[in-house]
């Protein structure tokens, strides 16, 4: 169907976040529904549907002709509030299947594109098995956990011809482009140090708890998936999961991945010459966590040094704010 993948082609860049949808003049989006076709709906289904994943679902319902047609999650009590905020969308939830695990999903035959906002440790599997069922996809970030990771991707991208976007919303935002433009105009001169920083106060781990059963309706095991076999956590799982080393990388995954993003491409850098870091559990030596809530990285290019600092339980940072470039 050419014309739904065109249509999937050129608002690929709006289907990024909630942030970016309220760039967009209303009116204008109106005016471009009336020009779609019904046979020209786009079809999403989408996989983990509690954070971004679920932000992700609102912002691309708000671009004309993207209809939900399946939701996926391993843990039913997110299932049965994700039905109820879909009337809040104008949403026929009657009309949207449910699944609980992703590969039936995948099979529904009407599906155009999946959004996928699981945790990190699931992104590479489900994005390689939608483009291998024909399925185009938009994967939150980090894309992988792993080099090994992301080359699987890009070869299931390519060898399947699928259209697909990772979750780097800020590459969308007008501030960051033009920030992009006056530093490769050369008007700041000669670049020897750039600093990125994430300072998260309202971040923190969680308490160091027993093992326990999963809470009914959480098929744990299917959340595991490609993660080492282990026992149930509460404060490792949901929200936790990126301070655990199986999952994900704590803020440098998290945050890092945005804004790094941002200070390579400003740069027009490419692969450093060299990798230092330093860091620990320095903020919350007592809670249960596996990544450092505290650390500095220096990159080591040609003409210039990177540095990134990240720290939990700091607010304020360089110029009065909490992230920056």
């Amino acid at each position: 169907m050419p014309d739904r993948r065109k249509f999937l082609q050129n608002s690929a860049s709006l289907v990024a976040g909630s942030m970016l949808i309220s760039a967009f003049d209303n009116n204008a989006f109106a005016i471009f529904k009336n020009r779609i076709a019904p046979s020209d709906q786009l079809n999403i289904g989408a996989v983990g549907i509690k954070g971004m994943g679920w932000a992700n679902v609102t912002a691309a319902l708000k671009v004309p002709g993207v209809n939900l047609v399946a939701i996926c999650d391993v843990d039913q009590s997110v299932i049965d509030q994700r039905l109820l905020d879909l009337a809040k969308l104008n949403v026929d939830a009657s009309k949207v299947k449910v699944y609980h695990n992703y590969k039936a999903l995948l099979d529904q035959k009407d599906i155009d594109a999946v959004i996928i906002g699981t945790p990190d440790h699931w992104h590479a599997l489900i994005m390689t098995d939608a483009c291998a069922a024909g399925k185009d996809v938009y994967v939150e970030k980090p894309v992988g956990n792993s080099i090994g990771e992301c080359n699987s991707m890009i070869a299931a991208q390519q060898k399947y011809n699928r259209v697909v976007q990772a979750g780097q919303w800020q590459r969308s935002q007008q501030h960051f482009k033009d920030a992009v433009d006056f530093v490769q105009s050369g008007q700041l001169g000669n670049i020897r140090t750039v600093k990125v920083w994430c300072y998260q106060g309202w971040m923190k781990p969680g308490a160091v708890v027993p093992d326990s059963a999963p809470p009914p309706g959480v098929d744990f095991a299917q959340w595991l998936g490609p993660a080492p076999k282990r026992s149930f956590n509460a404060s490792r799982f949901h929200f936790n999961f990126r301070w655990f080393w199986d999952y994900a990388g704590g803020l440098m995954t998290d945050w890092g991945v945005h804004l790094l993003d941002y200070g390579l491409l400003g740069m027009k850098a490419g692969t450093p010459k060299s990798i230092a870091a330093l860091g620990g559990r320095f903020a919350y030596p007592d809670m249960l966590e596996e990544t450092p809530d505290t650390l500095t990285t220096l990159y080591e290019f040609d003409n210039f040094n990177l540095v990134w600092d990240s720290a939990m339980g700091i607010d304020n940072g360089s110029y009065g704010r909490d992230h920056g470039i």
